[in-house]
């Protein structure tokens, strides 16, 4: 009984070992497809933000890091700044609006070097299907409502969803999210106007995506 039980344990553990085995080397052999499908999405969703006729640049690869709480959050946020002829031409930030009716929502706000919003996408959320759901550009086109705006002293009030007296549509049974992303792309455009110069002058610093 004892012998058996042994083999029986020898047996399990060498197909763990070989298991594990298998996971390390699967990870190993997808990690760079992986990684060049997730530099592709990106590419491409910074080309919907922020169109190829305002850069010649690599986007991607000219990220840098800043943080403040009009971002919703208090972990480092990317930016990606567009440049045409060598100069500054315009800029995607990240940002999180972090009371969405199911939780945060992930943004990326492009915008030109005066603050116009020339696009925005929601890149990460879990709002409900059917309601909220309808930020994504996979279910309406409610986001690109942004698109050529900006933020002033004289607007404000319009940068609500217009049950709260603003411009902007709210969903059929789901003011939350809606509400929740206006103000998060308005305090991003904040954000910007008010630290322009300083986030043209910082290094790019986003590690893997200068590579």
């Amino acid at each position: 009984m004892l012998t058996a039980m042994k083999n029986n344990g020898a047996t399990l553990a060498m197909f763990a070992c070989a298991c594990t085995g298998l996971v390390a080397v699967t990870n190993y052999l997808t990690a760079d497809k992986i990684a060049e499908q997730e530099r592709n999405q990106l590419k491409a969703q910074l080309n919907e933000v922020i169109p190829t006729s305002l850069h010649d640049n690599e986007l991607y690869k000219a990220c840098t890091l800043v943080k403040s709480e009009l971002l919703g959050s208090n972990e480092p946020m990317p930016a990606y700044i567009a440049t045409l002829n060598s100069e500054p031409s315009g800029i995607a930030i990240e940002a999180i609006a972090p009371d969405g009716y199911n939780g945060s929502i992930k943004l990326l706000v492009g915008m030109d070097v005066n603050g116009i919003i020339t696009g925005s996408r929601v890149l990460t959320h879990n709002e409900t299907p059917g309601l909220g759901d309808k930020i994504d550009t996979r279910i309406t086109d409610w986001i690109f409502g942004f698109n050529g705006k900006t933020v002033t002293d004289d607007n404000q009030q319009d940068w609500q969803v217009k049950k709260d007296g603003g411009s902007f549509d709210q969903f059929t049974g789901a003011t939350i999210t809606p509400r929740a992303v206006v103000k998060a792309v308005k305090q991003t455009v904040n954000y910007y106007k008010a630290n322009q110069t300083g986030i043209f002058s910082q290094p790019l610093d986003c590690g893997e995506s200068n590579d």
